[in-house]
């Protein structure tokens, strides 16, 4: 590190402050420290910064595999860097084949989350209904999913709200019942029990169903997010 003119800390984030407490030490002036964390923003590479380095939080929104296939993955990254960086945070993100989301110290936190709850949820989601279509004898669950998750994801990015389909924005609460009755796994129906009643409140306030449709689905999965 000592001859270093850049250094990019890639650690997980609850490791981060403990690695750059190690390193900050051997800092100085000039240098160029990074970090890959989401969730933090510059604040944690203040040990960094009090030797003089210049410092720039830079998070790829990307899921990695550790295999090759990822180096063909472009990515936006969420950047939190001072003004006299920028340029160079620019510089970094673009030899990487990205491209930069500012993002203020503050927003760290909810930045992050914003991705793992959209991406990292999604994995045990999508997991889920592969198991419960093993469950009935579906001998590639993948390829009974793959069409219908692309197109769902494809719309809602492209939709948002008014992408919605299935039995909540229908209004079909004797459904809604009959899954729920028939999730033998705890834990996969305490899932589906949250997720209809959070889209049963977003198909609410989008006016896709009126408030006693709304109510009906959430009365009728209520006891199974608390079991």
């Amino acid at each position: 590190m000592a001859r270093a003119e850049i250094v990019i800390v890639a650690v997980p984030d609850d490791a981060l402050a403990g690695v750059v407490a190690e390193l900050a030490p051997h800092a100085g002036p000039g240098r160029l420290i990074a970090h890959t964390s989401g969730r933090h923003g510059l604040a944690v590479l203040a040990p960094f910064a009090r030797t003089g380095a210049r410092t720039i939080a830079m998070h790829p929104a990307m899921t990695f595999t550790g295999t090759e296939v990822d180096l063909d993955r472009a990515c936006v990254f969420g950047v939190t860097a001072d003004a006299a960086d920028r340029d160079v945070a620019e510089t970094l993100v673009a030899a990487l084949d990205g491209s930069v989301m500012w993002v203020d110290e503050a927003d760290r936190a909810t930045y992050h989350a914003s991705l793992a709850h959209g991406a990292n949820h999604l994995t045990t989601i999508v997991t889920q209904a592969m198991d419960l279509l093993r469950q009935i004898g579906a001998d590639d669950p993948a390829a009974v999913l793959r069409p219908l998750l692309t197109a769902a994801l494809d719309n809602t990015l492209a939709y948002g709200d008014a992408a919605l389909t299935g039995p909540v924005a229908r209004g079909d609460v004797d459904t809604v019942r009959a899954h729920v009755a028939h999730l033998a796994d705890p834990s996969v129906r305490r899932t589906y029990a949250a997720l209809a009643t959070a889209t049963a409140d977003r198909a609410e306030s989008t006016g896709r169903i009126d408030t006693d449709t709304a109510d009906a689905v959430r009365t009728a999965v209520i006891r199974e997010k608390v079991r």
